[in-house]
């Protein structure tokens, strides 16, 4: 690819910019008419990065030869709802050769995990998960040149505050020496190397490992794993516990014991017949959890603790949490879920606004359809499904849309 150094001065000039091959192919080709806002919107890029001490020879090596990302454009721009089940997600992610890989990296790495485990009181596969989720265990890390993608979504207005304000730290990670542009890769969104950092989070949580001077999350395994370490202890890790079990519930159970969110210790749950799937006793009986239930009660149900919470910092996702603990658990050699994963269906919110507005037809007095699972709602599901005879566990999904319909 031909790319055009342009010396010092004030603003970079379009006409200086010569865009290769591989740019065309990666980018949009943009209309004569939008040409003077791409260089408007480089030019203003440009200098805030000066202002924040960033070189012209790194700008030009990062920014050079940019032009608005088709594929990012297109990503930012067609977002439907996506509905998935927990077992729909879980098991595209955590499959026997995923667990066997993470297996192989744990021996391949165990001395570095062990130095890491130490300093910041994280497990070793809880870390290997999170990188086995996010790239693959480095498998993957992203094809797209993170300053090209970043600016993509600021130019083309995609929450264009944040996105341009990480652009900017990205620039000044390159300028730290960290990465060289041309390795500085990741995600359509911008997150970067091993564990898929935001330049932002890269800035607060990466780790130099190596003792080098720099922190590389994309060419050093020991800097990355020690950054998703790092992350994890900042938002409050608590070492020596897991992230949940497994769990069987008494006949009878009041399921609004999952919905209203109560967290109680694992004795007290122990107290109302609430059990290990597996057949064990809890090993810490005053570890404190709240029950989650993904597919209703007739799936597996869990109880979480504090590390899942801290698990959903890095994906703000129960399913994703739940993946990567099910993930450690499978490195650490635990076989798959005792329950099994039922037969049913995430809704969409037009799905969730037809349960709501059923039951309105039945007398329950929930309000207006909105699509939003609240007390009320699940209160009446509850009812209702006791009633029916149905299991009352409240859970809204593609079946029970059925028993309604």
């Amino acid at each position: 690819m031909f790319r055009a150094f342009v010396p010092a001065a004030p603003a970079l000039n379009r006409r200086h910019l010569l865009i290769g091959a591989t740019a065309l192919a990666a980018s949009s080709i943009i209309p004569p008419a939008f040409g003077k806002a791409v260089e408007g919107f480089v030019d203003s890029t440009w200098a805030k990065a000066q202002a924040r001490g960033v070189s012209r020879k790194i700008f030009n090596a990062a920014m050079g030869d940019f032009a608005p990302v088709t594929k990012v454009l297109e990503l930012s721009r067609k977002q439907p709802e996506f509905v998935s089940t927990a077992a729909d997600y879980i098991g595209k992610r955590v499959t026997d050769g995923q667990a066997g890989k993470g297996q192989d990296m744990r021996a391949e790495w165990t001395k570095t995990l062990g130095v890491i485990a130490e300093r910041y009181g994280v497990q070793p596969e809880a870390i290997l998960a999170i990188w086995g989720i996010e790239t693959n265990y480095g498998g993957y890390m992203g094809g797209n040149r993170t300053p090209h993608a970043l600016a993509t979504l600021a130019y083309g207005g995609y929450r264009a505050s944040y996105f341009g304000a990480e652009l900017i730290t990205s620039l000044e990670i390159l300028q730290a020496g960290h990465v060289a542009p041309s390795n500085m890769v990741g995600s359509w969104a911008g997150a970067m190397g091993h564990p898929q950092f935001m330049p932002s989070s890269f800035t607060r949580y990466a780790v130099d490992f190596k003792g080098d001077g720099h922190e590389d999350i994309w060419g050093s395994v020991p800097d990355a794993l020690a950054s998703i370490a790092n992350y994890l202890k900042s938002f409050g890790w608590r070492a020596g516990e897991t992230w949940g079990y497994e769990v069987k519930l008494p006949t009878g159970f009041n399921y609004q014991n999952v919905w209203g969110g109560i967290n109680a210790t694992l004795g007290d749950w122990h107290g109302i017949g609430v059990t290990r799937a597996n057949g064990k006793a809890f090993p810490r009986a005053g570890d404190t959890a709240r029950l989650y239930m993904p597919m209703g009660g007739n799936g597996p149900v869990f109880a979480v603790l504090p590390n899942f919470d801290v698990i959903k910092r890095y994906n703000n996702s129960d399913s994703y949490a739940l993946a990567v603990g099910h993930l450690a658990d499978r490195i650490l050699g635990v076989k798959g879920f005792v329950s099994s994963w039922p037969n049913d269906t995430a809704l969409t919110k037009a799905d969730r606004e037809r349960v709501q507005s059923l039951l309105l037809r039945k007398g329950y007095q929930i309000g207006s359809p909105d699509g939003v699972i609240g007390p009320k709602t699940r209160a009446a599901v509850i009812d209702w499904q006791s009633r029916a005879g149905l299991l009352p566990d409240g859970h809204v999904s593609g079946n029970l849309l059925k028993a309604l319909s």
